[in-house]
Formats: C-alpha cells, structure tokens, sequence
C-alpha cells in the first residue's frame, strides 16, 4: 500500500514538474509574443551613453522593424556616427554598415558579442527580441505584480550569457526586467524597461535603460514619434537599403 501512495506521490510531483515548466515557457512566449505584436513599427530613438564618471554622449537613430525577425537600426546623429547602421534579418542574419568605408559587411557568429557603436547592445541584443526559441524558463518566484522566471539557453544555443532572470508583468505579459549572468554565474548586465504605455491597440515601454556591471556604462534608450502598422514594405529590410544614409 506504501509503494503505491509513494508512486501516486512520484507521479502527481512529475506532472506537477511539468506544469510548471510549460507554465514558464509559455509565459516567456506570451511576452515575446507583446512585445512583437505589431504587424510593423518604426520609431525615433534618442540613446544616451553614460560612463563610469557619469559623462554622457547623446546619439539619435531611426529603427524599423516588421514582425518579429526583420529590424533596422541607424543613427541620424550626431556628425560622425551618422549613417552607422544595422540590419537584423532571419535566421540570426546580420549585416552593418560603416559610411566610412562605403561597405556591407556580415557580422559573423564569433563578434556578435561585440558591442553596437559603442552602446551597450551587443549585435545579439539587438536580435534577441525573442527568447522563447533560445531558452528554456523555470518559474522562480511571483507575487502580485511579477512573474520571476529563470530563463537557460537551450541545448545547442550558443550564447555569452549562461543564463537570464526575467521579471514579467502579470497584467499585460510585459517583460520589465531583465538580468543577465555570465557563465560564471556572475550578474553582468541589467535592462530595466519603463513607462510601460498602451499605444493604440500595443504596450510599448518608451524607455529602456541597460547597464553594463562590469564596465560601469549604461545606455538609456527613448523611443519618440512611435508608429505601428504603416505597411512597411520589406524591401526596407535589405543591404541596399542598409547603405542608403542620410
């Protein structure tokens, strides 16, 4: 009689298990799935870059953006950062454009840790908008604001960080925060996302700040003059246009 209540017991704590592992997963999905809700977007960045003595750089940018895997970023200024541009497309294809040397060049796979214009963003933050195909989630804690999920790249995913720490509202499914660790297991970044706004039928957070620990530098990151489905044609989305500064 023991055997059998210890192997009902097993069994109910196996199936709990994997519920609350889907519970994760599709709760990372569903946030994947507010932030890329828009058809397209396009919008006007201001990117303010804050160093260890708290000076500052302010840089602006266009970015576009259609679905969840197509996406441009270019800056507008200042002088000697125009024209700077990156392209995002699918299947983690990435490509950048310096004026100065009037060329497109792929970023390969082994650099994608490497930081965009001197940003915070590395190239993989910038095309990381979804993490439900590259990590598995795991419910750590919640309240009555906040899902905690832990979130582990999948097997065969290579990624720098060894594993994030996800803060997702529960009244709209917005990632709010996030905190990457190396694979030492050390915090290494935090991003924080706020003033979390309805826009027409979208939540959008207008500002977003990433801090590098290690470094002592942050990007603050504003969004202004934000449009969504406008029909954005997709040849916006390719190298000739990458070059087309202005």
């Amino acid at each position: 009689m023991r055997s059998v209540i210890n192997l009902i017991f097993v069994s109910l704590f196996i199936i709990w298990g994997n519920v609350v592992a889907q519970d994760a997963q599709s709760i990372v999905a569903k946030a994947d799935a507010v932030v890329n809700a828009p058809k397209d977007q396009k919008a006007t960045l201001t990117m303010i870059l804050i160093d260890k003595n708290r000076n500052q750089k302010q840089r602006i940018a266009e970015f576009l953006q259609k679905g969840d895997d197509k996406r441009i970023m270019r800056f507008t200024a200042p002088a000697d950062q125009k024209g700077i541009a990156f392209l995002g497309l699918p299947n983690d294809v990435q490509y950048l454009y310096m004026p100065a040397f009037h060329k497109v060049r792929r970023i390969a796979s082994h650099v994608k840790n490497t930081k965009f214009a001197g940003t915070d963003f590395t190239y993989d933050d910038l095309s990381s908008f979804s993490y439900a195909k590259d990590y598995n989630a795991k419910l750590l804690s919640q309240d009555n604001q906040f899902w905690v999920l832990e979130l582990r790249p999948k097997p065969g995913v290579n990624k720098d960080y060894g594993k994030l720490k996800m803060w997702v509202r529960k009244d709209n499914y917005y990632p709010a925060k996030v905190e990457f660790y190396d694979k030492g297991g050390n915090l290494w970044k935090v991003m924080e996302r706020r003033q979390i706004e309805k826009v027409g039928k979208y939540w959008v957070s207008k500002e977003m700040e990433i801090k590098d620990l290690k470094e002592e530098h942050a990007t603050i990151m504003k969004l202004e003059n934000i449009e969504f489905d406008t029909g954005l044609p997709d040849k916006l989305f390719t190298k000739r246009y990458l070059k087309r500064a202005k």
